[in-house]
């Protein structure tokens, strides 16, 4: 761990606030960071999409909105308004840094983008990368061209994936604040929550329930309109209810009060968050096997399944709920904690620290 107060940049979403209730699991994800790296003495400060909350010892760093000339825009290599809002935010933010490279000491980028990448070798402070996700195109480029960045992946599925170009990634898993997810009594219904898009899967949740002939409770963002309408909302009834997008505090006390979280997605997770959530409160989940989620459910915690076996989902959901609750929680103390996240990234800032006084 580091012997001093670190001042670290934290780079997020450019168009997501970090706020509750949030986007997504990255949203989350960064919130929490922020907020345990403050605990810990360092001084953060965070670029992210307006509406942010700062939270209690975090600066931020504002997002850069670029609004293009009338001729610019009738232009025929004009693209998506959001496409360029991006690239403008991401090109002035690391333009910024490179400039005042005094300004801090770590970088921690966890943005999608391919810019805080691309870019990382005009800044002279040491930055490191999470992979969130699988690579995407841009990132993937930025990857190839980006001598000084490093990365860590948060899942070792995630790494594997990205070991055509960037060789032995360590790995430091997502963790949560357990105590921030108090375990719950438990109770009849099944839990779904998430952001309703087509690939985390909810439309498996709601047949698999509907075979389990158990009632389920939806919670999160609606993403995606037209999928939720086509594929969500007309099987919704007295049994199967959507509830919302909820702060923590509400999600925390639903995912408590339910008897198992189901996991359904149809695209491989590179971490898969709602399962450490659950977890920590206690519900057991029944899940897909697919990306980096069996790293995390143990045998006394879950139950995995074959991606996209429905029937299999069901019995799942059955067979799960009589897994004690208690010791569901105590794996989630042992292998999903923020704490021990925390640490290893901790001894890392230390790590990139050291490795630039020897260059210097």
């Amino acid at each position: 761990m580091p012997d001093r107060r670190l001042r670290i940049a934290v780079i997020a979403s450019s168009s997501y606030p970090i706020t509750q209730p949030f986007a997504g699991g990255l949203e989350a994800h960064v919130w929490h960071l922020t907020r345990a790296l403050s605990s810990a003495g360092h001084q953060v400060t965070l670029f992210a999409g307006p509406g942010s909350d700062e939270g209690p010892d975090t600066d931020m760093l504002h997002t850069n909105i670029f609004e293009p000339s009338h001729a610019a825009r009738a232009d025929v290599s004009m693209p998506p308004e959001q496409v360029l809002r991006e690239h403008h935010a991401y090109l002035s933010l690391m333009v910024d840094l490179a400039a005042h490279p005094e300004r801090f000491d770590v970088i921690h980028n966890h943005s999608l983008h391919h810019l805080p990448v691309a870019m990382a070798d005009a800044v002279a402070t040491p930055m490191v990368t999470t992979l969130h996700t699988p690579p995407t195109p841009w990132l993937e480029s930025a990857m190839t061209i980006a001598d000084q960045t490093r990365c860590v992946a948060v899942s070792q599925h995630t790494a594997d994936a990205w070991s055509h170009i960037l060789d032995a990634v360590p790995v430091i898993h997502n963790g949560v604040q357990v105590r921030d997810w108090a375990p719950g009594p438990g109770g009849e219904d099944a839990v779904w929550f998430g952001r309703l898009v087509p690939e985390k899967g909810v439309h498996l949740a709601i047949d698999a329930a509907r075979r389990a002939d158990i009632g389920l409770r939806i919670a999160g963002p609606i993403s995606d309109l037209s999928y939720y309408a086509d594929r969500v909302e007309p099987f919704l009834d007295e049994r199967i209810r959507y509830v919302g997008h909820l702060d923590h505090h509400k999600l925390a006390d639903l995912v408590g009060r339910s008897s198992v979280t189901l996991v359904s997605p149809v695209w491989d997770e590179p971490y898969g968050l709602v399962v450490a959530e659950s977890l920590s409160c206690g519900t057991p989940v029944a899940s897909f096997r697919r990306g980096g989620i069996p790293e995390i459910v143990g045998t006394q915690a879950g139950i995995l399944v074959a991606p996209d076996d429905v029937d299999e989902l069901a019995k799942a959901a059955i067979d799960a709920q009589r897994f004690d609750r208690k010791a569901v929680r105590d794996h989630a103390e042992r292998h999903c904690s923020e704490e021990v996240m925390i640490e290893k990234y901790q001894d890392l800032y230390a790590e990139l620290v050291q490795d630039e006084a020897l260059r210097a």
